[in-house]
């Protein structure tokens, strides 16, 4: 019976064993090991999970540095009445420094000198707005006539053709609107109440302006000896040096603005005069102050000067003009701003527009007018955190910056080649 089952058994299949043994006898490959190291490179799973490990640890913190801008924001949003006046005193401080340090270097007392710089800008600003307001008050009138004159004018042209308005539709037109002003006369009288109140704030910062800035010429040479005081040598030397550079590119930027905007408003104004545009002196003025506002400024200037001489001259006056406002900005675009600014600022057109934008979108005019000097003071402080980054790592960024100064020369002048000027060169 056992010899039965033992016969009628299978015999085991020793195939698998054998393939199994064959297989553990042959040797593995071996890892490519990475020349440098001598290490075997690591595996694809475990290079993208510390990618994505890095990865995570950067988004984090880019979140929290945005988490920090948007609170830092909030606070400035809050803080605003009281930054605003500082930040303008700065500014006002870096234009009236040099004649204040040229009086302290004559021994004059600080007080003595802040004062009298102080009273001679107030002066100075003071006799151009009592220079201009009876040029308003003379010409406002005249103005307005010739506004009215250009309203029939165009409600002539609307009612001839092509377009054959009737009169039907221009009065439904203005008593629609008149229904509209009625029905807002609630908005309107709170508005003017805003617009009171805001005159009074205005007048407020002003004042506090005007007081900060006497303090910041007559103690400012005190802060710094206080920082290192209160500091120490080894921290305030990189704050101080930081709080240096900003202030020559602050002052630097005023001062090219200033330049910049006066060949503007100069020549601007001497073809509003020789074409007899009313309110050339209140113009001239207007473009000056709007030259502080980089490309939005000189914009809406001359968008003004070309509206008020359509309206009072005619077309072919506003057509003038509007070739004057282009030719003075091409010079100042291609030649003015470029030359000097490049020792200023050296901030790229596209940071400029970007900054106005963003500071007329979050602060009004008073952040369109500030938004340039921030971008450049946030400028200066990165490239001193770059350098000093550059140096801890080894890294010689004088001598980059050097070599990439001497690259695009000779990259200019390749483009210049043998038959182009100098000053091609520039407008290029």
């Amino acid at each position: 019976m056992s010899d039965r089952n033992d016969e009628s058994s299978p015999e085991p299949d020793t195939g698998t064993s054998d393939r199994a043994d064959a297989a553990a006898a042959e040797p593995t490959p071996e890892r490519l090991l990475n020349p440098v190291t001598g290490k075997p490179y690591p595996t694809r799973g475990r290079v993208f999970l510390t990618g994505l490990r890095s990865s995570s640890i950067v988004s984090l913190q880019m979140l929290l540095v945005m988490v920090f801008l948007f609170a830092l924001l909030w606070v400035m949003s809050k803080l605003w009445v009281i930054l605003l006046p500082v930040i303008l005193g700065i500014v006002v401080a870096t234009v009236l420094w040099p004649p204040v340090r040229w009086l302290l270097s004559k021994r004059v007392p600080p007080a003595a000198a802040t004062l009298v710089v102080l009273l001679a800008a107030i002066a100075v600003i003071g006799g151009v707005i009592g220079g201009i307001v009876p040029s308003v008050i003379d010409q406002a009138p005249q103005l307005a006539d010739r506004a009215v004159d250009g309203v029939h004018r165009v409600q002539e042209w609307i009612q001839g053709p092509p377009l054959n308005v009737g009169d039907d539709q221009i009065n439904a037109l203005v008593n629609e609107i008149t229904s509209k002003l009625q029905k807002s006369a609630t908005t309107i009288a709170s508005g003017v109440f805003s617009g009171v109140g805001v005159a009074t704030s205005v007048l407020v910062t002003l004042f506090t302006t005007v007081v900060l800035v006497f303090f910041f010429l007559k103690d400012g040479p005190k802060f710094l000896p206080w920082l290192n005081r209160t500091m120490g040598a080894e921290g305030a030397v990189h704050i101080s040096e930081i709080l240096r550079r900003m202030w020559e590119t602050l002052g630097g930027f005023i001062r090219t603005q200033a330049i910049v905007s006066f060949v503007d408003a100069a020549l601007i104004g001497i073809g509003l005069v020789v074409l007899d545009v009313p309110l050339a002196g209140v113009l001239i003025v207007i473009t000056f102050m709007g030259g502080f506002i980089p490309i939005v400024g000189a914009f809406v200037a001359g968008a003004l000067a070309v509206l008020i001489a359509l309206v009072s001259n005619g077309l072919t006056s506003a057509l003038i003009v509007l070739g004057i406002i282009l030719a003075v900005q091409q010079l100042e675009g291609n030649v003015l701003s470029p030359w000097l600014q490049a020792k200023s600022m050296n901030l790229h057109a596209v940071i400029v527009l970007l900054s106005v934008t963003l500071g007329g979108s979050l602060f009004g005019i008073t952040g369109a007018f500030l938004a340039v000097p921030a971008a450049s003071c946030l400028a200066v402080a990165l490239r001193y955190i770059l350098e000093q980054i550059g140096r801890a790592a080894g890294d010689e960024i004088a001598a980059e910056d050097e070599a990439a100064r001497a690259a695009q020369q000779e990259s200019r002048k390749r483009r210049r080649g043998p038959g182009r000027s100098g000053a091609q060169t520039q407008i290029d």
